[in-house]
């Protein structure tokens, strides 16, 4: 990777001890003077506040709310904490930047002791708030004063946002590689170590059919629309696409699944064995094979039809899947919910329990219109739930993504954590010790244009799950998952994606991050 988005300022950014040492103790011989802020999108109020306070002192620095303490909006700060510091040093007036890991800044304040703190005109009204007369009260014991800057112009980073979010997803990926120490021929060298590993895929197989038809117009007597039929096509679906992402990125793939004695059974078999996909279907006679018929006129989804049956599966059908799980070798059992009868609460001990010692456990929930619950899969290697999933299972409306997804990560008692945002990307939480500045981080889509996002889960879990197998890295796993998303969202129905497609979108993205460089 060419970029170096950090290198010319990352000097700048230090913690407050190190800071605290390179000021020295007081009375110093040039002053220092500390703002406090989210900075989540710098504008032309903060660069008044910033100038402002450079002006009353040699030394500026800018101290920065860390992300997981900033509560404005479900998905805020937009920029995350690394970028955000790296956008304030890279302003010649800024002299150090400090990532603040508390809530407020008091106890940086206490540490770093600057001669001057200041804080925005806002804050200076006919008295003083209670959080800013505790800071007043800090930064007076040790013989500093507060100033308060004039604010002339007042610009609000929240409407700013509003108005139009930007678009930071090549300098979100260039902070998390250069922080990482990850590169792309890094990433390219676990792309092609993806091949060879021993997967078993359990789930539910959907068969997503797309029946198009153009409309003819509506009944005259009753609220009826007409539609002609032209033409309908079956894709494997659910669980069974997942098998075949891992079959496409080369991995040998077992597949346990429920089906119906119908013709979709047939189909299912026939394709997965075509893919090159070993299947261990349990048939019941009972129920469907599930289907999800689209109605799409003119490229829009007027109607679903879905023909299934939710019962758990029966005691039998369970024992042949579990003893399955325990026979087949593999690296990783990958459990793939989405509720329609193989996976609830009764069945999911089992599942657990006759996954064998050593093999990598992972976890996904992509439940549409049923119930399900995530931290049902306890102690697993790796879970990829979407935003939706994760507000279900913690009873969480209104938590912001970042504490969301710390809960969520202490509530299912994960390893890693990859929480699907959809159009907004992944966040990934990646320790337990949530107080850690680097415990999470998050990457934008890298789609270009959206043709069909159904699906988008599976190839993420399916070449996250394999990265982590080929490299062990958090990093790797969830920039190829989400590239491999990416490429799922810009085909039309459930495409199993290959490396190749892979590697073409990574070559795009590295050479639009290196400003039209050669990849």
């Amino acid at each position: 990777m060419t970029g170096t988005l950090g290198k010319p300022y990352s000097h700048k950014i230090k913690t407050a001890e190190e800071l605290a040492g390179v000021l020295g103790e007081r009375p110093r011989s040039r002053e220092a003077i500390m703002c406090h802020g989210v900075f989540d999108v710098v504008h032309p109020g903060h660069v008044r506040h910033l100038l402002f306070a450079k002006s009353k002192a040699p030394i500026l620095i800018a101290s920065i709310t860390a992300d997981r303490h900033i509560t404005k909006g479900t998905h805020r700060p937009h920029v995350p904490q690394d970028l955000r510091a790296l956008n304030l040093a890279a302003f010649e007036m800024v002299d150090y930047v400090v990532i603040d890991p508390n809530p407020t800044p008091i106890e940086n304040l206490k540490v770093i002791k600057p001669d001057f703190f200041a804080k925005g005109y806002e804050y200076a009204p006919d008295g003083f708030s209670p959080k800013t007369a505790e800071e007043v009260e800090v930064v007076r014991s040790y013989g500093g004063d507060i100033i308060f800057t004039p604010g002339d112009i007042v610009y609000s980073s929240s409407k700013l946002i509003e108005m139009q979010l930007p678009s930071l997803k090549l300098e979100k990926l260039q902070i998390v590689m250069e922080s990482n120490g990850v590169t792309f021929r890094d990433l390219r060298d676990t792309l092609d170590r993806l091949e060879g590993h021993r997967l078993h895929i359990v789930g539910d197989t959907i068969i997503d059919s797309y029946t198009n038809c153009t409309m003819i117009g509506g009944q005259t007597k009753t609220p009826t629309m007409s539609v002609l039929f032209e033409s309908r096509h079956d894709y494997i679906g659910g669980a069974a696409v997942v098998a075949k992402h891992c079959r496409a990125a080369g991995a040998h793939v077992t597949f346990s699944t429920v089906l119906g004695d119908d013709d979709y059974h047939k189909l299912v078999i026939k394709d997965l064995e075509a893919a090159g996909v070993s299947v261990r279907a349990s048939v019941d006679r009972t129920r469907p094979t599930v289907n999800k018929n689209a109605i799409v006129v003119g490229g829009y989804r007027l109607l679903k039809v879905d023909t299934l049956d939710n019962r758990s599966i029966s005691d039998q059908v369970l024992g042949e899947m579990t003893a399955g799980i325990r026979d087949v070798p593999a690296d990783a059992v990958v459990y793939a919910d989405f509720r329609h009868g193989i996976f609830n609460r009764r069945t999911i001990p089992a599942f657990i329990e006759a996954i064998p010692d050593g093999v990598f456990r992972v976890a996904d929930s992509q439940v549409a219109s049923r119930w399900g619950n995530i931290t049902d899969f306890k102690g697993f290697d790796l879970v990829t739930p979407n935003e939706r999933e994760a507000r279900f299972a913690l009873g969480d409306q209104d938590s912001g993504i970042r504490p969301l997804a710390s809960n969520l990560h202490d509530a299912s008692a994960c390893k890693l954590l990859i929480l699907k945002l959809g159009e907004r990307g992944v966040l990934t939480s990646r320790s337990l010790d949530h107080e850690s500045l680097d415990s999470f981080y998050v990457l934008e889509t890298f789609v270009d244009q959206v043709v069909d996002a159904v699906g988008a889960g599976d190839a993420l879990l399916a070449y996250a799950t394999l990265a982590m197998l080929a490299s062990r890295n958090d990093v790797h796993a969830t920039i190829l998952g989400s590239i491999a998303a990416a490429c799922e969202c810009e085909f039309d129905g459930n495409i199993p994606i290959t490396p190749g497609h892979v590697r073409s979108k990574l070559d795009r993205v590295e050479h639009q991050m290196n400003y039209g460089g050669s990849p």
